[in-house]
């Protein structure tokens, strides 16, 4: 069985990282791509480009 909730502590972490951190802990691909939006719409992750915070869109 998967932890739902691991816990992560580093700052910060590249786009892949994050969606191989999240594919971890989710059932299936479908769940992975809403956690992931659901993380962007809500600010709870940021994307970070040349020091500057950039914006996600996500379209379906």
């Amino acid at each position: 069985m998967k932890n739902r909730y691991r816990k992560i502590n580093r700052k910060h972490y590249s786009l892949g990282e994050l969606v191989e951190i999240v594919s971890s802990c989710a059932r299936d691909s479908r769940e992975t791509l809403a956690a992931i939006v659901d993380l962007f719409e809500t600010g709870r992750v940021r994307v970070e480009s040349n020091g500057k915070l950039k914006r996600v869109r996500v379209a379906a």
